[in-house]
């Protein structure tokens, strides 16, 4: 099939490349020249898991392009993805700005005697589809002058339940598929180009294995508000998970129970499951925080106090400066005070910081007018050009953040910081603390080194 993807950041880019990998043409979309350059020599503007390698292979079969011209990509198409970035206002409802000028370019591009499966593939707010069709009707007029033919494009949703560090995986053996569509045509279609992955037909890449028993992907197929609604639920249970782990824990501490201990024990319940119940500084990322709000505002545009939603999200919130809190504990003042800080990015695998907890510690430890060296394996570049402002060091490695320090911070589980032996931090730091903010270490190993350590719930 001949599909278009507007958008070529972690959802557009990997499920263009997927799709590509697949045997379908791929188009991508994207105002960045430099991200479509980059695309186009087959290099990934992100880091993501296995993406340098498939991007390489299908551009050399010539399956995939990139390009700023909407117009050639979308009428060519048989399926136009809608992948671009919903951030969130300030009021906690989703910025469709991104959405509105692709609908508009998409309406413009369409040309007369075709038929377009419009697929909302970004995470947008319940009903959104309609809107897109709205948007999508006035582009058409604004090149036109007329409306469309009924018959010439329907929008879809298709959410995406991607995991970064792990996207290209999550794409090719989901756990589900959800397609949501009011057309019985549009859902064949999708359903035709997703063939491979529900059959699980496809030749496996080599740099991304097929898990072994592997079965037929089941397949939710359901109206658009349906669809809509179960990305928006799944990220809120998840996030509830990861904020209930930290109630948890923060009980754990006080009572003098172990977190790791109590989780193992209720996630072997088949009822609960052990997922996402690991205590530490909190969830972030582009998807939980942006989803979450989005909900709770939905919810309340209908009259409804999302009470338990609410709840998780300021659980989330307060979990990340406890460990600003525990060093407070430790060192009494962090006035002018050395602080050590492994991990920047808001989970292993990545080098995205939107909402990483990081952030949040890093401005605090900052108001407090302490001096913060930072390092993390791959988000250093992001920081000093997303943050060029930011009054912090950087340093080449773990050990050299160590370097006069009087404590030290961990605040992403990269398997890097746990090779590190404890009796090297211990010898590293000035001081020995360790602030343990995901519950990488023994406690008992770290304490019988000397190390005051505070973990999470431990």
């Amino acid at each position: 099939m001949n599909v278009a993807v507007f958008g070529a950041g972690y959802v557009g880019l990997v499920t263009g490349a997927v799709l590509a990998e697949l045997g379908h043409r791929v188009v991508l979309v994207d105002v960045n020249e430099q991200k479509v350059e980059h695309i186009m020599a087959g290099i990934p503007p992100i880091f993501e898991q296995g993406l340098s390698e498939l991007l390489t292979r299908v551009r050399g079969t010539d399956r995939l392009q990139a390009t700023t011209q909407a117009s050639q990509a979308v009428a060519s198409s048989e399926i136009i993805f809608i992948a671009v970035g919903t951030p969130p206002l300030a009021d906690g409802s989703p910025n469709l700005e991104y959405v509105h000028q692709a609908a508009l370019a998409i309406g413009q591009g369409m040309v007369s005697g075709a038929s377009y499966v419009i697929v909302n593939k970004a995470t947008v707010p319940i009903g959104s589809a309609n809107l897109v069709e709205l948007w999508i009707e006035d582009g058409w007029s604004a090149r036109y002058g007329t409306k469309p033919p009924a018959d010439l494009f329907t929008v879809a949703s298709n959410p995406e339940f991607l995991r970064e560090g792990s996207a290209i995986h999550d794409t090719l053996y989901p756990d589900r598929i959800v397609l949501g569509a009011d057309e019985t045509w549009a859902m064949d279609r999708l359903t035709t180009l997703y063939q491979p992955i529900i059959a699980q037909s496809f030749v496996a890449p080599p740099e991304t294995p097929r898990p072994q028993d592997r079965g037929p992907v089941p397949v939710i197929k359901t109206d658009r508000l349906s669809a809509e609604m179960i990305k928006y639920a799944a990220n809120a249970f998840l996030s509830t998970k990861i904020s209930f782990a930290n109630e948890m824990a923060n009980i754990c501490e006080r009572v003098g129970a172990d977190i790791q201990t109590v989780m193992h024990g209720i996630g072997l319940d088949t009822r609960i499951g052990p997922k996402f119940l690991q205590a530490g500084v909190g969830w972030g990322g582009s998807c939980f925080g942006k989803d979450l709000s989005a909900l709770i505002y939905t919810a309340k545009e209908y009259g409804y106090q999302p009470r338990l939603l609410e709840s998780t999200q300021e659980v989330n919130k307060d979990q990340r400066l406890l460990v600003v809190k525990r060093l407070q504990d430790e060192l009494k003042t962090l006035k002018g005070r050395r602080i050590a800080l492994w991990g920047l990015s808001f989970k292993p695998g990545t080098d995205d910081l939107r909402d990483a907890p990081a952030l949040s510690v890093i401005g605090e430890l900052l108001r407090l007018n302490a001096r913060v060296t930072v390092y993390d394996p791959v988000a250093m570049t992001n920081i000093q050009q997303q943050y060029p402002d930011l009054d912090i060091r950087y340093s080449e490695s773990a050990l050299e953040a160590l370097d006069g320090a009087d404590a030290l911070v961990v605040l992403t589980e990269w398997d890097e910081f746990q090779r590190i032996p404890l009796a090297t931090i211990a010898q590293a730091l000035t001081q020995p603390i360790l602030i343990d903010g995901r519950n990488l270490y023994d406690p008992k190993e770290a304490r019988h080194l000397g190390i005051r350590y505070r973990g999470i719930g431990r």
